[in-house]
């Protein structure tokens, strides 16, 4: 053999060497590829605001991501989020309860799957000098709201069925969203507003105001999470992953308030301004509509309650099939 063909061969040799070295995986561990998150697009109902602090959370604690998610926020309203779900353009929305029924009832195959606010947020705000005590006291009041929709709207007929009174024995004042304004300026005697809301600007203004929730008249469905059928049907995991991960959020939130405002920063623009104290006692005043023995919950008497209040508004002709609107099949413990 010659001399050259030596060094060939040899030069050959080292190259499959190092071809087959290359080859094997590094300190024979396995090299593996992370899946990759689904992307999900999530309708809020609502712009930025500290109230949606534990989906925020959830995202920053990498809640979703541990669960395989990645969470796009949305701030798309109400009806939008609702009407993108039952069309299954997109597998979740934030979303208040008689959302749900009003969707069934047009044929919506819509299904509430996790009840994040335990308690109807709704209320009816007054000076004291005006004497509203109790839903019967409204009588004869002209009361701001935005509008004859939504969660204001239906919050208020709850209270005015408790205290045996209709539409008929107020006036009812649409004044969009200022209904601060409204009440300060003297242009309504009460207002339909958000009890972990309005009052805390109130308050910060210097004013003393009277309350009337409605959830201490009367439970009713409350914001929570919607899906669909073909969903559930279809990826029930997807469903759980996502309800683990929010609770995770809410959780945190509630054991940790100041954490979760400081993560809120991150995501809604303003916090590090003059409102500041104002927005951080709006998320402790949203605390308790939160508090729950069992997150995520629907309590049956609730949307019992809901239903009945949107036949009597004439909202729903008839009555849904509630067994078909909401689930509690993803809760833990169920």
């Amino acid at each position: 053999m010659t001399m050259f063909r030596r060094i060939t061969l040899l030069f050959l040799s080292i190259c499959l060497l190092l071809a087959a070295c290359n080859a094997m995986p590094f300190g024979n561990s396995v090299q593996k590829t992370k899946p990759a998150l689904t992307v999900i697009r999530l309708p809020m109902g609502y712009i930025p605001n500290v109230q949606f602090a534990p989906f925020y959370v959830a995202a920053d604690k990498g809640y979703f991501k541990q669960a395989g998610l990645e969470i796009q926020f949305d701030y798309k309203t109400e009806t939008d989020g609702v009407a993108l779900v039952g069309a299954n353009e997109l597998p979740f929305s934030l979303v208040s309860g008689e959302q749900v029924l009003l969707a069934r009832a047009q044929g919506l195959p819509v299904v509430y799957v996790m009840a994040w606010w335990q308690a109807y947020p709704v209320a009816v705000a007054s000076m004291p000098e005006q004497g509203i005590q109790s839903p019967v006291d409204l009588k004869g009041k002209k009361i701001g709201l935005p509008g004859l929709y939504g969660a204001n709207y239906v919050g208020l007929r709850a209270l005015l069925n408790a205290g045996g009174l209709g539409e008929k024995d107020v006036t009812l004042d649409s004044v969009g969203y200022n209904q601060v304004e409204a009440l300060v300026s003297g242009r309504d005697e009460a207002v339909a507003i958000y009890a972990n809301n309005e009052p805390v600007q109130l308050a910060a203004k210097g004013y003393k105001i009277s309350v009337l929730r409605v959830a201490d008249y009367v439970p009713l469905a409350s914001n929570g999470l919607l899906t669909n059928e073909k969903t559930v049907n279809e990826n029930p995991e997807l469903v759980r992953k996502f309800i683990q991960a929010a609770l995770r959020g809410v959780d945190f939130t509630v054991k940790y308030p100041n954490e979760a405002f400081e993560i809120c920063k991150k995501y809604v623009e303003g916090l590090d301004q003059t409102n500041q104290e104002v927005q951080k006692e709006v998320l402790m005043s949203s605390l308790d509509l939160w508090k729950t023995d069992q997150p995520g919950y629907s309590k049956p008497e609730a949307w019992e309650n809901m239903q009945q209040v949107l036949l009597d508004m004439g909202l729903l002709s008839q009555a849904v099939d509630l067994s078909k609107a909401y689930s509690n099949a993803f809760i833990p413990g169920e």
